[in-house]
C-alpha cells in the first residue's frame, strides 16, 4: 500500500483515519508510541522534526499536520467530491474554514482556557466570542460547511469541535452539537473510530473514562 499514516489513536493521527475511511483508499497504520516517546525518534524526527503525529506519506510524498493531510488528501484522491475544483466559487469557502480550524479555534480555545493576555487585533484568532460567532455562521446555510455538500472541510473543521466538546473544552452550543453528531454518524467516521479503539487495545492503551 502507498499509503503510510504514522499513528496513535490519541493524537490528531485519528482524525485522518477518518478522512482516510472516508477516501475509501488502501492505506496502512504505523503504530507510534507516544507514551514512550517514539515520536521522537530519529526515524521519526528524520519525516516531521516537530516529533509530532500525524505524519502520512503517499509513495514519495510526504505530508505533516493534520489539516494539511486532509487537504492534501482530498485533492489527491476526490477531486470534485471531498475537495471543490479550483474553479469551484465553493473552493474559497473550503479553504477557509478548513485553516480556521488550526489557525482560529485551536490557539483561540487555548488563550481562553489559559487565560492569556493579549491584544485582540495582534492575535490571528482575534476575540473568543467573535471566533464563536463566526463558527455559527459557517454552518448557517446547510448542515455542513458547503451547505449541502459534505466536504474535507467537515472532516477537519468539524473533527475539531468534536473533539472540543468532547472534552469539555468548547461551549456546547445547539449548532455545534447538532453538527458534531452527523458527522459522528457517518458511516467512515464510525469505521474510523472502531479502528482507533481496536488500536487502543492492540497496544494496550487505556480508553478515556
Amino acid at each position: 500500500m502507498a499509503i503510510v499514516l504514522y499513528h496513535h489513536p490519541f493524537s490528531r493521527a485519528a482524525n485522518v483515519v477518518w478522512m482516510l475511511e472516508e477516501l475509501a483508499v488502501p492505506y496502512e497504520l504505523k503504530f507510534v508510541d507516544l507514551l514512550a516517546g517514539a515520536q521522537k525518534a530519529p526515524e521519526i524526527l528524520a519525516l516531521n522534526a516537530m516529533g509530532k503525529l500525524p505524519i502520512l506519506t503517499d509513495g514519495a510524498t510526504l505530508v505533516t499536520e493534520s489539516a494539511a493531510i486532509g487537504l492534501y488528501l482530498a485533492d489527491r484522491y476526490a477531486p470534485g467530491t471531498l475537495a471543490p475544483l479550483p474553479d469551484d466559487p465553493a473552493r474559497g469557502t473550503y479553504l477557509r474554514w478548513s485553516f480556521f480550524s488550526p489557525s482560529v479555534i485551536e490557539p483561540g480555545l487555548l488563550a481562553k482556557m489559559q487565560g492569556w493576555t493579549y491584544k485582540e487585533g495582534s492575535a490571528g484568532w482575534g476575540a473568543y466570542a467573535t471566533m464563536l460567532e463566526a463558527m455559527e455562521g459557517a454552518l448557517a446555510n446547510g448542515p455542513y460547511v458547503l451547505g449541502e455538500k459534505f466536504s474535507m472541510a467537515d472532516m477537519i473543521f468539524g473533527g475539531t469541535i468534536g473533539y472540543m466538546l468532547t472534552f469539555g473544552m468548547l461551549e456546547p452550543r445547539p449548532v455545534f452539537k447538532a453538527y458534531a453528531e452527523r458527522l459522528a454518524a457517518r458511516p467512515a467516521r464510525l469505521r474510523a473510530d472502531a479502528i482507533n479503539t481496536r488500536s487502543c487495545e492492540e497496544h494496550g492503551i487505556r480508553l478515556p473514562s
